[in-house]
């Protein structure tokens, strides 16, 4: 099983968006500043996930969540 997941910066309101086979231990390593793209964005919640059999359909939504990454839909989409 593999999972898209979108996190939010509490320090500078912007998103980060990745896929896991693990989404616990993925957001625990980007809390705890073992990611570099979020190191210095710490504290982040999970806003959104969602799971898939394939690494490639979680590769696909990934892509595609970016791809609306400033679109008001995007935000439609996370709940947010």
């Amino acid at each position: 099983m593999f999972f898209v997941y979108v996190l939010l910066s509490l320090k500078d309101h912007k998103f980060y968006i990745g896929h896991t086979n693990d989404l616990e231990d993925r957001v625990k390593s980007h809390n705890e500043g073992r990611v570099p793209a979020t190191r210095n964005r710490s504290p982040l919640v999970l806003v959104y996930s969602g799971s898939f059999a394939t690494r490639s359909a979680a590769v696909q939504r990934e892509r595609y969540l970016k791809s609306l990454k400033g679109n008001k839909r995007f935000r439609e989409l996370i709940g947010v």
